[in-house]
């Protein structure tokens, strides 16, 4: 009985320190100040900690208006990997959105947040050019 017991708890403590877990650059993306019709798309940029391999499994998010995309392939130990998240820019006003991630995490719900406020009138956000000018 004691050797069913001590394989049992070997087991556990196995499964306990072998396990795959994120770590987020931000838990939180702030759009800030945006024009209506601008450029909604934005990425969690995590890293799997763990020595497993990360699979997400689901992600849902608070509303229609907020679609994340997750990764397809399993992330492994030390690789990083991105959650995309599309906001619908069209809605002017205040919002904050909430994005629940379903995995093989250690934390096996994670929720991550964004938040921001379009306006009708902000400038819209300027391109950067990839190259200088040349003059």
């Amino acid at each position: 009985m004691k050797t069913i017991l001590s394989f049992i708890a070997v087991c556990f403590i196995t499964l306990t320190v072998s396990a795959q877990e994120f770590k987020f650059d931000s838990e939180l993306i702030d759009y800030g100040k945006i024009a209506q019709g601008s450029e909604g798309k934005r990425a969690f940029v995590f890293t799997n900690v763990g020595d497993a391999p990360l699979i997400i499994k689901d992600i849902k998010s608070t509303c229609g208006c907020t679609v994340p995309t997750k990764p397809e392939k399993p992330i492994m130990p030390g690789e990083k990997g991105q959650i995309e998240v599309s906001y619908d820019t069209k809605r002017i006003g205040g919002f904050s959105k909430a994005i629940t991630i379903y995995s093989n995490a250690k934390e096996e719900r994670k929720m991550l947040k964004i938040k921001g406020y379009i306006s009708k009138d902000a400038a819209p956000e300027k391109k950067k050019a990839l190259v200088g000018s040349g003059s």
